[in-house]
């Protein structure tokens, strides 16, 4: 049985990280994790490679400027609720060394919008921010009933406006109880209209774009349930869709498995890219897509892309293979473009929808 929980040493490499940003400890990690360029404008943002921080790892935002030295090309904090919470009653998150996966319940344990608010803008006052695009995650306050979950999502958004390159509204985290349900078109419609009048009204205040808002789903949803979020996000205008979400599916009901919770990394890898796949078939390619779920080489990064993913995210990777997999699977993108005749990363995105596979 392990000594620490998995929440606890996920704090000490949090820790650590942060730690490791003074100068020259930060020359050395981005010298030692500098990961080849696979450069893309996706969404108007700018993404020198396309591999995150899925949401979830820095909650708080404790290593927004640290995130670039370990080679990622962006990073999503949260996330992050109008109220703050703590979560569900600890032990909340567990390992699976035997399938690769972790499985948590954490509840959306924050600051809350305001605490956020003044952590975010001391960030920036101190220059301790990212030289990459940064996303924000928002989730829905436990206290707040789905009937008024547009005020709760939109009041987070107007508070962390300037801070956000991009948005991801997250109404497909198994841990909040009845969230799901705003997947349903006409309640994702509600939050999404709330949401874009704080994007234009913010937009105007502060005299810059609008920033991208994306859609998180489930991978637990059926197709004619997906479809129909792609259709609703399509017509608020939405910038994309991030597929996919945990699920609460299990390869087995042994040990670890038997928690309750959302489950991560390799059993995820072939539904989530299912799902990017059924995406980008149903919007024909109009939508982008981030694809997450069971990432943790090249190869599964190169069948997201093919299903039609633009952009990818990690999480459960970093656990089990460390931090050197993000230079190792933007290295193997790198090679597989070039193998497979593309002159960008933009060029394969969804290759297998006109070649008809997925492989190298």
């Amino acid at each position: 049985m392990a000594i620490f929980s998995s929440e606890f040493m996920h704090a000490v490499s949090l820790r650590n990280l942060r730690l490791a940003n003074l100068p020259i400890l930060r020359s050395f990690l981005r010298f030692m994790y500098k990961s080849p360029e696979n450069q893309s404008i996706v969404m108007g943002q700018n993404f020198a490679n396309p591999i995150g921080v899925a949401a979830g790892m820095d909650k708080r935002g404790e290593c927004i400027s640290c995130w670039e030295n370990l080679g990622f090309g962006w990073a999503e904090i949260g996330g992050i609720t109008l109220h703050p919470q703590d979560g569900n009653p600890k032990p909340r998150m567990f390992r699976s060394a035997k399938h690769n996966a972790l499985i948590n319940r954490m509840g959306f344990n924050n600051l809350g919008s305001d605490e956020m608010q003044i952590r975010l803008h001391k960030l920036q006052e101190k220059k301790r921010w990212a030289n990459v695009p940064i996303a924000i995650n928002l989730g829905k306050s436990r206290i707040t009933p789905n009937n008024e979950a547009e005020k709760d999502y939109a009041g987070t958004m107007e508070k962390m406006w300037q801070y956000a390159d991009l948005f991801v509204i997250n109404v497909s985290s198994p841990n909040t109880p009845n969230l799901r349900e705003l997947q349903a078109g006409s309640e994702l419609d509600r939050i999404l209209v709330a949401c874009n009048e704080v994007n234009r009204r913010q937009s105007e205040i502060f005299g810059r774009p609008a920033k991208p808002l994306l859609v998180k789903v489930s991978p637990d949803l059926d197709d004619d349930q997906l479809r129909v979020i792609a259709d609703t996000a399509m017509a608020a205008k939405c910038a994309g869709i991030v597929a996919t979400n945990t699920t609460l599916e299990r390869p087995s009901n042994d040990g670890v498995m038997a928690q309750e919770g959302g489950l991560s990394g390799r059993p995820l890898r072939a539904r989530s890219t299912e799902v990017i796949r059924l995406l980008y078939a149903h919007t024909k390619g109009r939508l982008p897509i981030v694809g997450v779920g069971g990432i943790s080489c090249a190869q599964s990064a190169w069948e997201k892309i093919a299903a039609g993913a633009c952009l990818l995210q990690l999480y459960s990777a970093l656990v089990f293979e460390g931090p050197g997999v993000v230079k190792a699977i933007n290295k193997g993108l790198k090679q597989r473009l070039i193998s497979n005749g593309y002159a960008t990363l933009s060029d394969a995105v969804g290759h297998e929808h006109r070649l008809g596979t997925g492989e190298d």
